[in-house]
């Protein structure tokens, strides 16, 4: 049995021997080479850092920006010249003034003219012509045409305005003039009838506003003295006043009434088409 295991024994060595040279004969035997595994991070993730969140700062509105105001546009040079319908609406009677009201109440003819700024046919405050005088005691147009006719001469005055009067009161008439560029203003009158010296009218009147041709302007007609006469009611005889006294607004009775003076009726001007 020992000489069984002994001859068994001397072949595994043997068979060592033998692929321990073979092995020597056919070189080292190669590596595998390593497969490279990524490398897996075992660190943790970065923690996010939440972005700062800033208290949100109101942005300033924009100062206001100021529109800017555009240049007033140059006023249009108006036509040379407009035509103009004058009514004259007389409102005077018993019921407007009722105290000492006369018999007859009726307006002389209309007169005046058109002009520049230059001249004027009357004016309250300053003493009246021989034609305002003559036209306010009696209604007579002259010797006021004369001098609308030399103011025309003069080139201070551009057109003589003629009308008719109004028989009786209440009542109305028209008369059409032309105004120009030159002559803007218009001055017209009327004798109160009967009355010492009493007329109504308008003076120095501008057509013109604010560089163009007024469409329609409407006034009130207040009772004038031309201090040239003292009576003091309507049918007061005539009475010269010694030195005349300027042009004055009536404002005793007995056109007062209550405190107050009513117009005696309106001048309307309208603008006509040409």
């Amino acid at each position: 049995m020992k000489a069984r295991y002994g001859s068994i024994l001397r072949l595994m060595c043997l068979a060592l021997l033998v692929l321990l040279a073979a092995s020597a004969c056919a070189g080292p035997t190669p590596i595998p080479e390593a497969t490279s595994v990524p490398a897996t991070s075992t660190a943790p993730p970065p923690t996010a850092v939440p972005t700062a969140t800033s208290t949100a700062v109101p942005t300033p509105e924009p100062a206001a920006t100021q529109t800017p105001v555009p240049a007033a546009t140059p006023t249009e040079t108006p036509p040379p010249s407009a035509r103009y319908q004058l009514t004259f609406e007389a409102t005077w009677s018993a019921v407007s003034h009722p105290l000492e009201f006369p018999p007859n109440p009726h307006f002389s003819g209309l007169i005046g003219a058109t002009h520049s700024p230059a001249v004027g046919l009357w004016a309250e405050g300053e003493t009246a012509t021989p034609g305002i005088k003559n036209m306010a005691e009696t209604g007579g147009k002259s010797p006021l045409d004369g001098e609308v006719a030399d103011l025309i001469d003069g080139g201070g005055a551009c057109e003589l305005i003629s009308g008719g009067g109004i028989g009786t009161s209440p009542g109305s008439v028209t008369v059409e003039f032309v105004a120009t560029r030159e002559c803007p203003l218009v001055s017209v009158v009327s004798m109160i009838a009967p009355s010492p010296d009493w007329f109504v009218g308008v003076a120095g009147l501008s057509l013109l506003d604010e560089g163009g041709w007024v469409e329609q302007k409407v006034v009130d007609l207040l009772p004038y003295d031309a201090g040239t006469d003292s009576g003091v009611t309507y049918t007061s005889p005539n009475a010269p006043t010694d030195g005349p006294e300027a042009i004055y607004r009536i404002e005793v009775e007995p056109l007062l009434i209550g405190g107050v003076v009513p117009p005696l009726g309106t001048f309307t001007f309208t603008r006509l088409a040409e």
